[in-house]
């Protein structure tokens, strides 16, 4: 009895208020808030609340979130074509991807490519194209330097320079070629077969068959390689901007 009396009653919990006792409940569950850094600390993409399911788009990922790996590279896809070969079987279906690959500064690529499928077939040219890119140099205005015609087979392409503001007045495999190698100011037009591979590869001869001046005034002697060398050695060199 002695030690029932010497038990203190412990005081009734206070009643608290409806909004206070909401506080600190999120899906129905009492939280504590706890620094960033912890492990228990709650992030965007947790789903262990109730009420927020996060996407996986707004997980991170580490300390720098997401990274997008920007393309070297824009694609365009030219033809796709169905190909069909009966064998004793019956007929085997198989596709083909004609793509160019270019970065908008004069570098340019193009392949084709057989598959069973057509993204396998789109991949297949794409790294076949990069493993043979060429490179076109232009002139101001963002045009070519001078009036090329290019041959392949039964196609024959001729490509002509234009003033700015004319944009590419071209077809749709020339234009895809000549976009993407960065060329925005030109003017063509395709004789013969029209089919896409021959006027790719008749645009891509047209296009390495363009000379250099510098070359071009050195082949024909009328000046020499070190004359251009010592030209581009005095060029005096932009100066750095703010205060003088």
């Amino acid at each position: 009895m002695e030690e029932n009396k010497n038990i203190v009653a412990a005081p009734a919990a206070e009643a608290k208020p409806e909004g206070e006792a909401n506080k600190g409940l999120r899906g129905g569950v009492h939280q504590t808030r706890e620094p960033h850094g912890s492990l228990s600390a709650g992030r965007p993409g947790d789903r262990k609340f109730g009420d927020h399911k996060g996407r996986p788009g707004e997980r991170r990922g580490g300390r720098g979130g997401f990274r997008r790996d920007e393309k070297e590279y824009d694609e365009r896809v030219v033809n796709i074509n169905r190909i069909s070969k009966t064998v004793q079987g019956g007929k085997h279906m198989r596709f083909s991807a004609l793509i160019v690959l270019g970065d908008h500064k004069g570098k340019y690529g193009f392949a084709i490519a057989k598959s069973g499928e057509v993204p396998d077939a789109i991949k297949k040219a794409e790294s076949q194209a990069k493993k043979r890119m060429y490179t076109v140099k232009l002139v101001k205005g963002d045009t070519i330097a001078h009036e090329v015609e290019g041959k392949f087979g039964a196609t024959k392409v001729v490509l002509k320079p234009a003033k700015p503001g004319t944009g590419i007045i071209a077809g749709g495999p020339v234009r895809a070629i000549l976009e993407l190698c960065g060329v925005k100011n030109v003017v063509s037009k395709v004789y013969g077969s029209r089919a896409p591979i021959n006027i790719i590869r008749a645009t891509h001869a047209g296009l390495v068959s363009m000379k250099d001046y510098e070359k071009t005034m050195v082949l024909r002697g009328l000046k020499k390689a070190e004359d251009f060398k010592a030209k581009k050695a005095e060029a005096p060199k932009s100066a750095p901007k703010g205060d003088k």
